[in-house]
């Protein structure tokens, strides 16, 4: 599981890009690397995606999205300060430039984490068995790995160390294998952050933005201030209809959004989509890419729970589906991304470590062709400066020291079929609990939430209660037998339009499996008081 080591950090220029095959598996991470530049190692060392890939021949490159950018995007200049690091290279050069601080001032020597083998992946397995992975503060000078706290504590590159950069260029090569020949990666402070300067980056006040109409919260929350409105497109149980949001931009009416200009940034979470935790098929993202090429839309495509991709429901007792058998398998199960279709370099992927290792950690990256990356970057220099050092210190301890890719792939697997078991949980007491007569869902195929539909027309009020204010009588009920679930109103992405059909939002990910029974037979019972329902088979009583 351990990949080759790399111990010489002698550095590389920007020209010295090896050249390699095309197409990277596991199994060929070790042979290409073995014919690269060794990596640059040292304080706050230039990196770019370019020196981990192939270099893509035969792709086509990216378009151009100066169209597209802001105009403060346009107007962002490279930082000198980090601009300059690319001197601190040169051998004997004593550096009286930067504000670098000394690293003898740094007060931690070492750190120890504790971090689960492959394929023993429990709390448990991991108390008994795990390896203990010491980072000290001068292991690249005493030879003994590429990365140390004297480095990972000071100023970094906006791009991320090129440690950890190496392993996520080469992760998204072997997933995605983007279908143009310009990609290039740069890691994040986690998606949200991302998400805001991906905005910054494309819109100005006054624009309309395009989202699925039930949305992420903080998405559209990070939007509204900016002077940006979200566009709700229709959705089914796959999530955004390609249709609609054909209808919306070929009718587009100006004068009815207060003079915004035809909306052309579409912001989508593809897979197991917050809220609503619906999945969008091959053939759905092929048709959304398709209308995205004819109308000129740029995608960011926000996907935390891309890996929380889960084994099909078959329903209670009914036998489990076996696991994939392998890495490649486990691949080719997954529904394949936007940016595997992106043969344009109009998708800005967002990834997170937050759902798969851990939120607080900060950590994420975003994939797209070397033009945006290049002004995210210059955004990034001025606000978020660089990742966690100790984050990315930590990770990379985890990911290319302990589990490297083949281990990471099987951390993946093992939470697959984690989730799998959370889904079909709360679907279980769904069928049991919750009164059928106004309740309705479909199992999610992926990420972290339930959406439950309820029929609130069946609603009993003799006063004629608008549909919100049931929604906030159930709220209540809710709360007032110990349960809390969210209000699918809370998620709509235009404010002011509460639509006619009414939701709530459950998560499965966090509380024990007895627990979320509890909690939706706790919900039914509510529903049957709202409602004036009769307990089923003694539930509600």
């Amino acid at each position: 599981m351990v990949p080759p080591s790399a111990l010489d950090v002698r550095s590389t220029t920007d020209t010295q890009i090896a050249t390699f095959s095309d197409k990277l598996s596991v199994n060929g991470v070790a042979a290409r690397r073995s014919k690269a530049p060794r990596i640059a190692g040292g304080i706050a060392a230039h990196a770019s995606s370019d020196m981990f890939k192939s270099p893509g021949h035969g792709k086509p490159k990216a378009k151009r999205w100066d169209h597209r950018l802001s105009e403060e995007s346009l107007a962002r200049q490279p930082s000198s300060l980090k601009g300059a690091a690319k001197y601190l290279t040169i051998p004997g050069l004593i550096s009286l430039g930067g504000g670098l601080p000394s690293s003898q001032y740094f007060p931690l020597e070492h750190i120890d984490i504790k971090v689960p083998v492959p394929p023993h992946f429990s709390e448990q397995e991991t108390k008994e068995s795990g390896v203990v992975k010491r980072i000290g503060k001068h292991d690249i000078a005493e030879g003994k790995s590429i990365y140390d706290i004297h480095v990972a504590l000071n100023y970094g590159q906006s791009t991320g160390s090129a440690q950890m950069l190496r392993f996520i260029t080469e992760h998204t090569e072997i997933v995605h294998h983007p279908p143009y020949k310009d990609w290039q990666c740069s890691m994040t402070v986690g998606n949200t952050s991302a998400l805001d300067i991906a905005y910054r980056m494309f819109c100005t006040r006054g624009d309309c933005i395009l989202t699925e109409e039930f949305t992420f919260s903080s998405a559209a929350e990070t939007a509204r201030p900016m002077g940006v409105q979200c566009i709700g497109v229709k959705m089914d149980e796959q999530g955004l209809l390609p249709s609609h949001l054909d209808s919306i931009i070929s009718n587009w009416d100006s004068a009815a959004h207060n003079g915004a200009p035809k909306p052309w940034l579409l912001y989508t979470v593809p897979s197991g989509q917050n809220p609503t935790g619906a999945t969008q098929s091959k053939q759905r993202r092929r048709d959304i890419y398709r209308m995205a090429q004819k109308h000129d839309i740029y995608i960011l495509e926000d996907e935390p729970y891309f890996f929380l991709q889960m084994q099909p429901y078959t329903g209670p007792n009914a036998p489990d589906v076996p696991p994939p058998s392998s890495h490649s398998a486990f691949i080719d199960a997954l529904v394949p991304s936007l940016l595997s279709m992106d043969i344009d370099g109009r998708v800005m992927r967002l990834d997170s470590f937050s759902k798969v290792i851990a939120p607080g950690m900060r950590l994420g990256w975003i994939t797209a062709s070397e033009q945006i990356i290049e002004r995210f970057v210059r955004h990034s220099e001025t606000c978020t400066q660089t990742p966690s050092g100790p984050s990315q210190l930590i990770m990379f301890k985890l990911l290319e020291e302990t589990w490297g890719h083949a281990g990471y792939l099987d951390w993946l697997i093992n939470i697959r079929l984690e989730y799998t078991k959370r889904r079909d949980n709360i679907c279980y007491a769904c069928e049991e609990y919750l009164p059928r007569e106004v309740a309705s869902w479909n199992p999610p195929m992926a990420g972290m939430f339930h959406w439950i539909k309820i029929d609130w027309r069946k609603h009993p009020s003799k006063e004629g209660k608008s549909m919100l204010e049931i929604e906030d009588e159930i709220f209540h009920a809710a709360i007032e037998r110990g349960t809390l679930i969210s209000k699918g109103s809370w998620f709509r992405a235009e404010t002011g339009n509460p639509g006619d059909d009414m939701f709530f939002r459950t998560t499965f990910a966090a509380a024990p499996a007895d627990q979320v029974a509890e909690a939706i037979e706790r919900f039914g019972t509510a529903l049957r008081a709202v409602f004036h329902l009769e307990a089923a088979n003694g539930h509600g009583q």
